[in-house]
């Protein structure tokens, strides 16, 4: 069965998931840059090797790689890097599985919000950007 609402809607519900699986990485590569020193500390308090060279990669895909996406530029192959870095940043970002509670309940949710998101960037490398982007130009 077709659903052609979803059909004549495509690359505007595309366009939107971009926005929406990126503003999040936006904002917080945004906060990352500005406060790049306490972005390396951090980094280095969860034991993340070369914090410094860490933390660029942090900014440079949170905040340049995510607006690139946005943008809807090579996004097949770039969705598909950044689900990778989201995976990176679960694993040692938010190893729920080395605490306890409430700290284990806390980054239990941010692991697997951090897989949902990787979900959705799978799917956008398998979708492409759509009509609304730099690749459909």
């Amino acid at each position: 069965m077709r659903y052609t609402l979803f059909d004549n809607q495509r690359d505007v519900i595309i366009l939107l998931a971009r926005i929406l699986l990126m503003i999040l990485f936006v904002m917080s590569g945004w906060s990352k840059m500005t406060g790049f020193a306490g972005t390396v500390d951090y980094l280095a308090s969860l034991g993340a090797p070369m914090p410094q060279v860490a933390a660029g990669v942090a900014v440079a895909m949170e905040f340049f790689v995510a607006i690139v996406l946005i943008v809807g530029f090579y996004t097949r192959p770039l969705a598909f890097l950044f689900a990778l870095f989201v995976v990176g940043t679960a694993v040692i970002g938010h190893p729920f599985w080395n605490m306890v509670d409430p700290a284990r309940a806390a980054n239990s949710v941010q692991f697997f919000k951090n897989l949902s998101i990787t979900g959705g960037l799978l799917l956008l490398a398998v979708t492409g950007a759509g009509r609304f982007s730099a690749d459909g130009r």
